[in-house]
This record gives C-alpha cells, sequence and structure tokens, in this order.
C-alpha cells in the first residue's frame, strides 16, 4: 500500500515490488532488489516469512469457504500471483481485489478483473468508508451476507497516527454477523535487529513499515471472536504438510502473526 497514488516511479523502492522480490517474483526493479536484500542481508528469513504469510493466506481462505463464506473483500491485495483468492475460494465466490498502488493496479486489472466473479477497485485501505461506498464494490458484495474481510501483510503499512483500530473497526461495522477478519502483521516481538533494518529500508518506500507487539496486534481483532489457534505465528495456524519446514529454529522466525477472527 502507498501513501498516495504517485503512479509509475522506478527509483522509489515499492512495498508490492519488494514482496514480489522476496516470494522470487520478477515484478520489481533494481531499487527494489537493493532495497530487499539490505534486509536480507540481516534477516534472511523474510523469504520464509513471505512465502508463509501466502500459505497462511490460503488455509484461511479454505477455511472460510469450508464455513460457507462465498464473499471476499481482500485490501490492499498486492501483485497478483499464481493462485490468487477467487481461485482458492472456488466456483461461485464473489471476491473484490481492492488496492490503492498504482503497479497492482495495472497488473490486477490485466491479469485478475472479470475472472469468475472478480472484481478490481483502486482503494485506500486508510479511508476503507471509500472502499465500502464504491459503486463496483455494493454490486459485488452483499453486505447482508457473511464476508470474509482479507489483510493480509497490509495493517503494518498504517501508521499509529492514521487509527488502524478504527480503520478495522469500521470494516468490521460494514459486515454482516458470520463475517470474518483474515489478519496477518508483522510484529516488533523478535529479531531486533532486523526491525531496525526493516524499519529504516521501509522508511524510505512508497510506505513505511509500523510493527507492532502482540498486543498492539490482538486490539486489532476487537469485536471479533478469535478462532482456534488464537494469535499466532504464521506457521502455527492450521499448517499443513511442509508449512513448518522454514521454521526448526521456532516459528517466530517467520516474524509476522496471524489470526482469524469472526464477527457473532
Amino acid at each position: 500500500m502507498e501513501r498516495e497514488s504517485r503512479g509509475f516511479d522506478p527509483d522509489t523502492p515499492n512495498v508490492a515490488r519488494l514482496y514480489d522480490y522476496f516470494l522470487g517474483g520478477k515484478d520489481h526493479f533494481p531499487v527494489d532488489r537493493e532495497a530487499a536484500e539490505q534486509i536480507l542481508r540481516v534477516a534472511p528469513e523474510v523469504r520464509a516469512a513471505a512465502r508463509a504469510n501466502r500459505a497462511f493466506l490460503t488455509r484461511a481462505v479454505r477455511h472460510l469457504a469450508a464455513a460457507g463464506v462465498r464473499q471476499f473483500l481482500d485490501i490492499g491485495t498486492g501483485l497478483p500471483r499464481r493462485e490468487n483468492v477467487h481461485q482458492i475460494a472456488g466456483d461461485g465466490s464473489q471476491v473484490v481485489y481492492a488496492d490503492v498502488d498504482p503497479v497492482v493496479m495495472v497488473h490486477a486489472r490485466a491479469l485478475l478483473a472479470g475472472q469468475g466473479g472478480t472484481t478490481v477497485v483502486q482503494g485506500d485501505l486508510r479511508k476503507p468508508g471509500d472502499i465500502l461506498d464504491d459503486p463496483e464494490v455494493a454490486r459485488a458484495i452483499d453486505f447482508g451476507r457473511p464476508v470474509g474481510v482479507l489483510l493480509a501483510a497490509v495493517m503494518h503499512f498504517v501508521t499509529d497516527s492514521e487509527r488502524p483500530q478504527e480503520i478495522v473497526a469500521t470494516l468490521r461495522q460494514a459486515v454482516a454477523p458470520g463475517s470474518y477478519l483474515v489478519l496477518s502483521h508483522g510484529t516488533s516481538d523478535a529479531r531486533a535487529a532486523a526491525v531496525r533494518t526493516a524499519t529504516a529500508v521501509y522508511r524510505r518506500a512508497s510506505a513505511p513499515l509500523t510493527l507492532r507487539g502482540r498486543k498492539r496486534i490482538m486490539e486489532l481483532f476487537d469485536g471479533f471472536e478469535l478462532v482456534d489457534p488464537g494469535l499466532v505465528w504464521l506457521p502455527e495456524w492450521h499448517p499443513e504438510p511442509g508449512d513448518t519446514v522454514d521454521f526448526t529454529d521456532g516459528p517466530q522466525s517467520s516474524l509476522i502473526l496471524c489470526g482469524v477472527g469472526r464477527k457473532g
């Protein structure tokens, strides 16, 4: 997520392109690679953490689909991957992809829009009301029925002054009982050296990084009941074979806490 929609800028590290680099993608530029490598020199586990975040999102979407959720609002979607939310959720799902980043929009509109019940809108997470009021969103999603709100590795690009709890509360109030919040968030609870380096690198990027402790991340789930196993490290949330192989030194090396909450 960018601070503003500034258009294509190959000279400033871009958070979506950095994530793409960590995932082994090809949609990045020299400035992104240089910034990413600064982080990887201190925290090589970031590559595994990025993969683990995608794996968590996949497991969480499958969990929601198995619970009967057929509508998803994916905010801060990032650059399209090989397997995207509508493919994970399956036939009959309605998925809205929203991102403020113009780099993401170019790719998403080319690769995601109109595929099996998908809608792509430009929207700023810091202005959730604008996303909810978007006519395309209203056509795609029936807010009278349960919705899966997906905030995967995006809330740590919202500063404290931008009132992250109020952002999530606005989304919670808009969705029906039986809706879910899927959230993953980088934490300051582990790897102090990595935290310092990553924060410094992202300060020069298209969005600064605001890592939070467990207590602050837990507060984002206010109004939701956390489903088992609660707020945990990425490889601990309903792991499948292969999800823990990169984290033999401990799940905290995934650097990101995650959880799924249900609105009663």
